[in-house]
C-alpha cells in the first residue's frame, strides 16, 4: 500500500510548512555548482505542490529564501533570483489551471525590482483562485517578523489606538505576516538537519515536526505523503492528557 493510500483525507493538516534544505549538498555530491541543485530543487517544488493540491491540503508554505541567505556568495544569490523569475513565468499557467493562489511572506521589498514585479504580478493573477494557497517565504526572518509585529502594536498603543490590555495572542498573530492563515500543523525539514532556522517560530508552537535525510532535490510527493501519514499516527494533545483527548 502506498503512503497516499494510507492517508485519511478527513484528517489532513490544513497547513504544511517545509524547510527545503539540501540543494547545495545535492549538487556538490554530483560534482556540480550549488546553482545546479537549486534548479533541480524546482522540480521538487512542482511535484510537491501538485501532490498537496491533489490531496486537498489548503495551505503549503515553503521556506524559499531566508533573510540570512542574502549573505551567500553574490553569484549564487543572483542565480536564485533569476531562477525565481523564470520559474514564476513558467509556472503561472499551471498555477491558474490548478486553481492555486500564490502568496508570499517576508520582506519582499528587498528583492530585485524585476523579481519583485514578477512576483506581485503572479500574486495578482492568481488572487481569485480558491484552491491551495502556496506561500513562498522570501527574504524571511521569523525573529524580524516578530519584532515588526511588536513594533506595530507598540505604535498603536502609543497613538492611543490600542490599550495594553487589548494585547492578546490573537491580536499579536494578526500583526504577523501570516495573519489570516491557520498555523502550520506539520513542519517538514529535508536534508537530515534538525533545526528550525528562524522559520515561523511563533506559528509552529504546536506543529508536529518531521525530519527526513532526503535532500530537497530528491524529495517528491510520495515523500510528502509519507510525512503526512506519519503525522496522522501521532497523538496531538495540546497540553491535555491522552485520556482527555480520547
Amino acid at each position: 500500500m502506498s503512503f497516499k493510500e494510507q492517508i485519511d483525507t478527513a484528517r489532513l493538516p490544513k497547513h504544511v510548512a517545509i524547510i527545503m534544505d539540501g540543494n547545495g549538498r545535492w549538487a556538490k555530491g554530483k560534482g556540480k555548482l550549488r546553482v545546479f541543485g537549486h534548479h533541480n530543487g524546482v522540480l521538487s517544488v512542482r511535484d510537491v505542490v501538485e501532490g498537496a493540491g491533489e490531496l486537498g491540503i489548503k495551505y503549503l508554505t515553503l521556506y524559499t529564501f531566508s533573510a540570512e541567505n542574502w549573505n551567500r556568495p553574490k553569484y549564487e544569490v543572483t542565480a536564485i533570483m533569476e531562477l525565481l523569475i523564470s520559474t514564476i513565468n513558467k509556472e503561472i499557467k499551471k498555477l491558474m489551471e490548478s486553481n492555486v493562489r500564490l502568496n508570499t511572506i517576508g520582506d519582499i521589498e528587498m528583492l530585485p525590482k524585476k523579481c519583485y514585479d514578477e512576483l506581485v504580478s503572479a500574486m495578482e493573477k492568481t488572487a481569485g483562485n480558491t484552491g491551495l494557497v502556496l506561500t513562498l517565504a522570501l527574504s524571511y526572518s521569523s525573529r524580524r517578523e516578530i519584532v515588526q509585529a511588536a513594533r506595530a502594536i507598540a505604535e498603536k498603543v502609543e497613538k492611543g489606538d490600542l490599550k495594553v490590555s487589548d494585547i492578546t495572542e490573537d491580536l499579536f498573530a494578526g500583526h504577523l505576516h501570516t495573519a489570516g492563515m491557520p498555523d502550520p500543523e506539520l513542519l517538514i525539514r529535508t536534508s537530515g538537519e534538525y533545526r528550525i532556522s528562524n522559520y515561523l517560530l511563533w506559528q509552529i508552537a504546536y506543529a508536529e515536526l518531521y525530519f527526513t535525510d532526503k535532500l530537497w532535490p530528491d524529495f517528491r510527493r510520495e515523500d510528502l505523503y509519507e510525512a503526512i501519514s506519519d503525522y496522522q499516527k501521532r497523538e496531538r494533545r495540546f497540553g491535555l492528557t491522552s485520556e482527555q483527548v480520547n
